[in-house]
């Protein structure tokens, strides 16, 4: 018997049992989205808006206005507040299927978020076709994580593509470069009925820190009707993992009016 099998029999499963089991998603210690808490708010102060670099903070007629599908998770408005109106989290889970629910509300939380229609084709797997519009690499990283003997994101039965032809989702990262316009609304285009698209990280959902500049747009906003918003610069595995499942009606979305919700 080769060695290698005798230390993985040694060894023993590695594949984490969560998401059935809570607690062993992979992201203990890690930082998610700065949490806002207005009532600890100092009126006048606009030193987190100040120093966003993407504007997802901004101070609109006193108050502040923060949108999370912009955040690219620096925690820099958590290191400049003066009273813990911005602090850090572990709010990682921030996949949401309308965009609004990324935008933060003072009556989000309470309210509850509605599931999606139910999807029947996908009660036994989920093909997923990946285009990167222009990442830094940062997103594909975490994806190739997804595969690995931890996460083993097959036992859920869902599954990358190499074509789109075979796809029932597409995946995109990046912010949708002037160069990749087109092959992203060719793979699109190459998709069966019914198709869904899904925008990872911050920059395919609104663009991140390059949006708006002389080679690129916002994200997918108005280029490919988007069914799953996932902000993050990256997103963690487990993250992606969980918007997901989500998808699938196989887990509730934590985040309405951007706060979670449980």
């Amino acid at each position: 018997m080769a060695l290698w099998t005798l230390f993985g029999l040694a060894s023993g499963k590695a594949t984490t049992s969560w998401p059935r089991e809570a607690g062993k998603d992979g992201q203990d210690g890690v930082l998610g989205m700065p949490r806002y808490n207005p009532d600890a708010c100092q009126e006048g102060c606009e030193e987190c808006a100040a120093v966003c670099p993407t504007q997802a903070i901004e101070a609109r007629e006193g108050a502040l206005a923060v949108d999370y599908g912009r955040c690219i998770v620096c925690q820099l408005c958590t290191e400049v507040c003066p009273t813990g109106a911005m602090e850090s989290s572990a709010d990682w889970a921030f996949g949401v299927r309308d965009r609004t629910d990324l935008v933060w509300s003072d009556s989000g939380a309470r309210n509850p978020v509605a599931s999606h229609a139910d999807r029947r084709p996908f009660r036994r797997s989920l093909h997923i076709r990946h285009v990167d519009a222009g990442s830094c690499n940062g997103c594909e990283s975490e994806l190739q994580a997804l595969n690995n003997p931890y996460y083993n994101l097959h036992r859920l039965g869902i599954f990358f593509t190499p074509s789109p032809r075979f796809a029932d989702l597409l995946l995109v990262t990046g912010p949708v470069t002037s160069a990749m316009y087109e092959p992203l609304k060719a793979a699109y285009d190459a998709m069966p009925e019914p198709r869904w698209v899904m925008a990872v990280g911050t920059c395919a959902v609104s663009g991140g820190i390059a949006g708006g500049n002389y080679a690129c747009g916002h994200g997918l906003e108005g280029i490919l009707p988007v069914d799953l918003y996932l902000p993050g610069c990256p997103p963690n595995p487990a993250a992606i993992m969980e918007a997901l499942l989500m998808f699938l009606d196989r887990a509730p979305q934590r985040v309405k009016g951007g706060q979670i919700g449980g």
